[in-house]
């Protein structure tokens, strides 16, 4: 009896047995950092809970991954991470909660939205929707604006997949209760460790090493946003993006500093954004192309108040104020949806 293919074990000509490779859990090797900044996410939970003394040490440290992974669930919402649909699943699920908001929810706020104008009328994430001014306090108010909004889009999607797709229904049914419940457990944990010591205790650790944490995430990350289109040309092929192409930046947040590229190709891996980008720097305003975050940072919302031609200029054509001609007639209509009454 013949065996089957799978079982024969081939040799090579120099009598050797080849050696195979064990297949990847994860999509793209690369992905095993994503996993590993989750994993350590929750390690850094689990040690403030133990002591509370090292929170003040860790807290910031906490700080850092939850927006770092902030930008995980964005790169996982484009292309899933595992091979596996269970694994993605409890991924998102697990990412929600450093995230601060139900993963599920970056399709129809980023994916459908986003994506789709650019920072041009519909865009529920606009920059310019009350001012096109680029200041401090534009910036800092940015993420309420922005995040009211968006709840629009969420809203009409989870009304439509209510009916037409009730298993994905179910699925972020199950994620916003992970959201809210896990918070809420982790407070009862807290209290019910910390109770017969100093007052506040337990409160203390649950928000410094959960709720901070998850609320510096989704406001960073639409702060990034933010700072990524303002004052860029949304009409243009190659300028409709700010870019951080700073090596630290890019390897602390999973390359989200490449934006137009990311744009151009929302489907390619994260690993792959810098050579891509590469390609198409030479077409991008050099303006648009920041080396250093921190000094984009001090620049435009420190020294240019006192400088300022230090401070950011609109380059092209405004978002608001293309030529009718240029603004099909679905994306006008979308934006008069979404402007505030």
């Amino acid at each position: 009896m013949t065996p089957p293919l799978s079982s024969v074990e081939t040799v090579g000509e120099d009598g050797i047995k080849p050696t195979t490779r064990e297949p990847l859990l994860v999509q793209n090797a690369a992905d095993y950092r994503s996993v590993f900044w989750l994993l350590l996410a929750i390690a850094l939970v689990v040690i403030q809970y133990s002591d509370p003394a090292l929170v003040k040490y860790l807290s910031p440290i906490s700080c850092y991954l939850a927006i770092s992974l902030g930008t995980v669930s964005h790169n996982h919402n484009h292309k899933a991470t595992f091979k596996s649909k269970r694994l993605n699943n409890l991924f998102g699920h697990a990412l929600t909660i450093f995230y601060g908001y139900p993963t599920l929810m970056w399709v129809p706020t980023h994916n459908l939205n986003h994506h789709k104008f650019v920072n041009r009328p519909g865009d529920a994430t606009a920059t310019w929707r009350y001012t096109n001014k680029h200041n401090l306090w534009v910036a800092l108010t940015y993420p309420f604006v922005s995040g009211y909004f968006q709840s629009i889009p969420i809203r009409n999607y989870i009304d439509r997949v209510k009916t037409k797709k009730p298993k994905l229904y179910a699925r972020i049914r199950f994620q916003y209760a992970v959201w809210i419940g896990s918070y809420i457990t982790l407070g009862i944990l807290a209290a019910v460790l910390y109770h017969n010591q100093q007052a506040g205790l337990g409160f203390y650790v649950w928000f410094f090493s959960v709720i901070l944490p998850a609320i510096l995430s989704s406001t960073v990350i639409m702060f990034f946003n933010f700072i990524q289109h303002v004052h860029t040309d949304a009409w243009s092929d190659h300028d409709h993006s700010r870019n951080f192409v700073g090596s630290w930046f890019n390897f602390l947040f999973f390359n989200n500093g490449y934006h137009t590229i990311h744009h151009d190709h929302p489907a390619m891996h994260w690993s792959e954004l810098p050579e891509a980008h590469s390609k198409i720097a030479d077409s991008i305003d050099p303006k648009l192309n920041e080396k250093n975050l921190l000094w984009f940072l001090l620049r435009q919302y420190i020294l240019s108040p006192l400088i300022p031609k230090l401070g950011t200029k609109q380059i092209g054509t405004l978002p608001s104020t293309a030529p009718v001609a240029d603004v099909p007639a679905e994306e006008s209509k979308s934006f008069n949806q979404n402007r505030p009454r």
